[in-house]
């Protein structure tokens, strides 16, 4: 009699254990088709609207000189004298450099000597000449003697004609032992010292003009069938700042074997003087202007390569979260440029995507941004 009563009290405990998890399911079941909260997940909105950006990639360019002249001796010899310091200004025809001239003054000297020698022999061959014209009008000398002398006349003057030739060349030469500035601008660095002996080949100093520069830009050979002349370029300060702009002037027909980029100049312009040759800088092409939507970067989401962002979307009577596929381009600021993916219009979830998915109702956090 005990044992059936606890028989049964086992089994009523038993189906109440069983009717439990139905009970927890169709409760919760409940909860499911009442929804979420009304209004949904607060969240940031902002509508996406169109703006135009450029489309443009820097690269590591050299400024150079369009008026910088290596200066290198045309005589050989020892410096003796050096009149000038890297980084002075020089005016056209400056001293710069003296070469030992010794051996040249002497060759100048021997040369003078000469021509005064012809000058006396065609002195005394004029005299000569001279003196038997008047003879021969008399007939006391015949025309043969008249004639040798014309000819002593002649080579006298060719021989002082040729020694004073030599003098000219000798006196030019010994200028090229004073080196002068070609033209107006600033000292480079000067590796030579006094007492160094130089040649024709040794590389003095050089001065760089003031007459503007130009940015050489080495462009990879993928972007070459971009490039095209008159293209706009941004010389890029430290700071990000625009230090100058341009176009492209030159494109080489050639592509450089070693780098495997193709060249391409523009010429630059620095009146502020803040640009120096032979300058790393940073130049910006600018492939051209496009017109699309700035997404924030907080926004935007990365699974797997693929870049995505949520979409306000209507949906009975309210808002949804829809997940979107996007393709970005450069970064602006703190936003992405939007190539594909969200337009102009869209409204975009700016904040809170942490708590949403796909689908999630929204409401929005305050005032639509436009």
């Amino acid at each position: 009699m005990t044992l059936n009563r606890v028989g049964r009290r086992g089994a009523r405990s038993l189906r109440a254990m069983a009717a439990a998890p139905l009970v927890l399911f169709l409760c919760a079941g409940c909860r499911g088709a009442s929804g979420p909260a009304p209004g949904g997940v607060p969240v940031k909105i902002e509508t996406a609207r169109a703006v135009s950006i450029d489309d443009t990639t820097e690269y590591v360019a050299t400024l150079r000189s369009r008026d910088s002249a290596v200066i290198m001796p045309q005589v050989e010899g020892h410096i003796t004298r050096i009149f000038v310091h890297a980084g002075n200004r020089v005016a056209t025809g400056t001293p710069l450099m003296q070469i030992d001239p010794t051996k040249q003054q002497a060759t100048v000297k021997s040369q003078e000597d000469s021509q005064a020698s012809k000058r006396a022999a065609l002195a005394y061959a004029k005299q000569q000449y001279d003196r038997l014209a008047r003879l021969s009008e008399t007939g006391i000398v015949s025309q043969q003697d008249l004639d040798q002398a014309k000819a002593a006349l002649d080579a006298a003057d060719a021989d002082l004609r040729s020694a004073s030739a030599q003098v000219r060349e000798q006196e030019a030469e010994l200028k090229y032992y004073d080196v002068t500035a070609p033209s107006s601008g600033t000292v480079g660095d000067i590796p030579v010292r006094v007492g160094d002996r130089v040649t024709v080949s040794t590389v003095l100093t050089t001065v760089d003009g003031t007459g503007g520069l130009e940015a050489y830009v080495p462009i990879p050979v993928e972007r070459s069938p971009q490039l095209k002349l008159g293209l706009p370029i941004r010389i890029v300060d430290g700071a990000g700042g625009v230090a100058a702009e341009s176009r492209i002037g030159f494109i080489s027909a050639e592509v450089d074997p070693q780098t495997q980029t193709v060249l391409a100049k523009a010429r630059i312009e620095d009146p502020k003087g803040a640009l120096r040759h032979a300058q790393f800088i940073r130049a910006r092409v600018v492939w051209g202007t496009h017109e699309g939507p700035l997404v924030p970067v907080l926004a935007v989401s990365r699974l797997s390569g693929q870049y995505f962002a949520f979409v306000a979307e209507p949906e009975k009577g309210g808002l949804v979260a829809r997940q979107k596929p996007l393709r970005v381009g450069s970064i602006v600021g703190n936003d992405y440029f939007v190539l594909e993916g969200i337009k102009p219009g869209d409204r975009l979830i700016v904040s809170g995507t942490q708590f949403i998915r796909d689908g999630s109702p929204v409401s929005p956090q305050q005032q639509e941004g436009t």
